[in-house]
């Protein structure tokens, strides 16, 4: 296609199959709050008792379907985007969409680093210690201390047995409240970068032409990508105080594309997803969003369940086998819908 032959202008948006792009509002939210909140629901219910394995393959699936996001839904896109004819030159001079992934990794890194150096000084000024990789079950994104082991400068021989017990609960109860809140920065960050994804991708569903493949895949695309986010939030171990994150992460995971579909239908006369201000808008934040991810998904995720895990080192070469294949099940899928959307 010839420059020329480009619309880089607003409007553009197809006007066909109305009734059918209303109805998606419904059916993708239906599909992303089925694969965002079961899981997280299955955990918490009494009366469903859902086998420890499939929250495992599950939450493997899920790893393997971030980092396909992360590469072929967002950081393939981006570089498109910002490689658009409708562009000025001066883009094409440059990587940019690469550039800003790397700037989003490290960003992540030096948050996570300063965080956690902080939150270790004060816990260590309380004389509690603890893992310094923080790889508890359900804190794939929290370096919060495991359980905790008092300092034995609080320990004296003088102390009473009481005067122990209350300074022993004291320090629990501060531990689980750190680790909540790296959890819940951990899960914000992961939020993020797949939000702002989801929200594209109803804003374009609303506005393309090819309406029907696109519907199917993303139904999918959603489906799964939910079941990867609630894995991880039924994973969480947070305190009362906390319990109701999951479920709010969830809901808004499960929102988001519906209401990209709304505002596009809204504007559908007037926004097009190919014009030189959306291109631009869509790449950067395509490639912000795709440098999260990658940090979660090859940091938090895999590195930290694979290697890091003291459960997955105890385990059996077959269960750690089964791990692999699901994740890479999860990768392969999620990167042949990327064929079409």
């Amino acid at each position: 296609m010839s420059s020329g032959d480009v619309n880089c202008g607003s409007g553009g948006g197809a006007n066909t199959y109305t009734g059918l792009r209303i109805a998606s509002i419904f059916v993708i939210l239906v599909g992303s709050a089925t694969g965002a909140l079961f899981p997280v629901l299955a955990k918490r219910s009494s009366w469903l008792h859902v086998p420890r394995i499939v929250y495992d393959t599950a939450k493997y699936f899920g790893s393997g379907v971030i980092i396909a996001t992360a590469f072929i839904h967002l950081l393939g896109p981006a570089l498109d985007e910002l490689g658009s004819p409708c562009l000025s030159p001066a883009w094409s001079d440059y990587p940019y969409a690469l550039a800003l992934a790397m700037l989003a990794i490290f960003i992540i890194f030096i948050v996570e680093l300063l965080a956690f150096r902080w939150g270790t000084a004060k816990l260590a000024s309380l004389g509690v210690v603890h893992d310094p990789h923080g790889h508890g079950v359900g804190s794939h994104a929290a370096h919060g201390p495991e359980p905790l082991i008092p300092d034995a400068r609080f320990m004296k021989d003088s102390q009473s047995q009481f005067e122990k017990t209350d300074l022993e609960a004291a320090n629990r109860n501060l531990t689980l409240d750190e680790n909540a809140l790296g959890q819940i920065v951990g899960v914000f960050i992961l939020e993020f970068g797949v939000l702002l994804h989801s929200l594209f991708i109803g804003l374009t569903l609303a506005v393309d032409p090819d309406f029907k493949v696109l519907f199917i895949v993303i139904i999918f695309h959603q489906t799964f990508e939910g079941l990867g986010i609630g894995s991880r939030l039924a994973q969480l171990q947070l305190s009362a105080r906390y319990d109701y994150v999951p479920v709010v992460a969830a809901v808004f995971y499960a929102i988001t594309t519906p209401i990209g579909i709304a505002v596009g239908l809204g504007v559908r006369s007037t926004y097009n997803p190919g014009s030189t201000t959306a291109s631009i808008v869509s790449g950067v934040m395509d490639s912000l969003s795709a440098g999260i991810l990658l940090y979660t998904g090859l940091v938090e995720l895999l590195a930290h369940e694979f290697l890091f895990s003291k459960e997955m080192s105890q385990a059996s070469n077959g269960r750690v086998a089964y791990a692999v294949i699901c994740m890479l099940f999860g990768t392969g899928l999620m990167s042949l819908l990327g064929r079409w959307a």
